[in-house]
C-alpha cells in the first residue's frame, strides 16, 4: 500500500513538473553560444584570485600563477576556448584535497571539525569563465525568475 502511494506521489509530482515546465517554457531554448574567452578576461580573472599559498592536489598556488602569468596565459586560453567549443570540462580539475579545519572543542573528537576542499588553482579560472557566460546568458533570456533565490 505505502509503495503504491509512493508512486501515485512520484506521478503527481512529474505531471505538475511537466505542466509547470510546459506552461512556463513553451518554446525551447535557444541553444547556448558561448564567446570565446579573450587576454584580457583571462588577465582579469587571474588579477581578481586572492594571493594564497594554499594549494590544491597539484601544489599550484594562486599566487604561483600570478607570477607566472605571462607565460601560462597564452596556454590558459587555449584550453579555456577548448573547453567551451567542446563542452568538456576537464577531468582531473574536478579533483580536490579535502582537508579538516579545526573549529573549537576537543581536538581529539572528529565532530570539532570541518572539511574544507582545496580545488586547483586553474579550476577557479575556468569556472570563472563558464560563470560568467551561463550567467549572462540565464538574464539575457530571461530564464531565472526575480523571485528565484537559493544558496
Amino acid at each position: 500500500m505505502v509503495l503504491l502511494l509512493q508512486r501515485i506521489v512520484y506521478s503527481y509530482s512529474s505531471v505538475y513538473r511537466y505542466i509547470y515546465l510546459f506552461k512556463y517554457f513553451s518554446q525551447p531554448f535557444k541553444d547556448i553560444s558561448w564567446p570565446y574567452t579573450s587576454t584580457k578576461e583571462i588577465n582579469k580573472i587571474i588579477d581578481s584570485l586572492k594571493s594564497k599559498n594554499s594549494s590544491g592536489y597539484d601544489e599550484i598556488s594562486t599566487q604561483t600563477i600570478k607570477i607566472s602569468k605571462p607565460f601560462i596565459i597564452s596556454p590558459l586560453i587555449n584550453i579555456c576556448n577548448k573547453m567551451l567549443a567542446q563542452g568538456n570540462y576537464p577531468e582531473r580539475l574536478k579533483f580536490s584535497l579535502i582537508k579538516p579545519i579545526y573549529k573549537s572543542g576537543d581536538k581529539s573528537s572528529p565532530s570539532n571539525y570541518r572539511p574544507i576542499s582545496l580545488l586547483p588553482a586553474f579550476s577557479k579560472i575556468f569556472e570563472k569563465v563558464v560563470y560568467k557566460r551561463l550567467f549572462d546568458h540565464l538574464n539575457n533570456k530571461a530564464i531565472l525568475d526575480e523571485h528565484q533565490f537559493g544558496f
